[in-house]
């Protein structure tokens, strides 16, 4: 297998307050974009970073029940280090979560970064975004073309650390050697299209690949931190489904 991070403050904010994380050994890969007041989102997204360390360095097996409790630690710590530190109040975080177990990627998701899987020269997210204007273009309402220029294109209707709904999706997404797995904030996704993002992954090594991508969003405006994920799985292991 082969992975590659790549993170960037981007051409507009003052700080970063995205966050990720991955340990190859076990297949733990994810991506945090926090939100709120100076520097609270950093915090917000350093603390879900923490949960999933805790979860990687754990005796646990890959599964739905293990990363359903670790996105819940995730919010608890959240939540409660915002109420008893006035500077952080209101701060929240998306966050990806991937696990990989042979034949299976389990994967835990909250807000709107996302995750892709490049597999037979196509690019498909696996992940569906808990934002507005993703509930408008699924009622039918806008287009995805649309959306990607919406005035309120950043409002979240999940995240974690908020008092709102923060419930993440759980699922097993189907895993084969030979698939290309991208994880990424919206700093990507909201600055180059799906279509851009699957040329470059189709053209480009893993790492070269990951360069590009930056790159595209830096040169599109980097109007946001931008955070990616590349891991290539290159094994043909087996697992068995919770």
């Amino acid at each position: 297998m082969a992975a590659t991070l790549r993170t960037d403050i981007g051409r507009v904010r003052r700080q970063n307050e995205d966050a990720a994380w991955m340990d190859e050994s076990r297949g733990v890969f994810a991506v945090a974009d926090g939100m709120g007041g100076h520097l609270a989102g950093e915090v917000a997204s350093s603390m879900a970073m923490d949960a999933v360390r805790e979860l990687a360095g754990s005796d646990a097996r890959p599964g739905i029940g293990a990363m359903r409790s670790a996105v819940q630690r995730a919010h608890s710590a959240i939540l409660a280090h915002a109420g008893t530190h006035r500077e952080c109040a209101g701060m929240g975080t998306t966050l990806s979560l991937m696990w990989r177990a042979g034949r299976f990627m389990y994967i835990a998701h909250v807000g709107d970064s996302r995750i892709y899987r490049l597999r037979d020269g196509s690019l498909e997210q696996i992940t569906q975004d808990h934002s507005l204007v993703a509930e408008l273009v699924r009622a039918g309402l806008i287009t995805a073309e649309e959306a990607r220029r919406h005035p309120r294109r950043n409002i979240i209707t999940r995240a974690l650390g908020t008092q709102g709904d923060n419930t993440p999706d759980l699922l097993a997404a189907d895993n084969r050697p030979g698939d290309l797995w991208l994880l990424c904030t919206d700093g990507l996704t909201g600055m180059v299209p799906d279509d851009e993002i699957e040329r470059t992954l189709l053209s480009l090594p893993l790492e070269e690949a990951a360069d590009r991508l930056l790159g595209l969003a830096l040169e599109a405006g980097g109007s946001d931190n931008v955070t990616l994920i590349l891991y290539l799985d290159e094994e043909d292991s087996t697992w068995n489904r919770d």
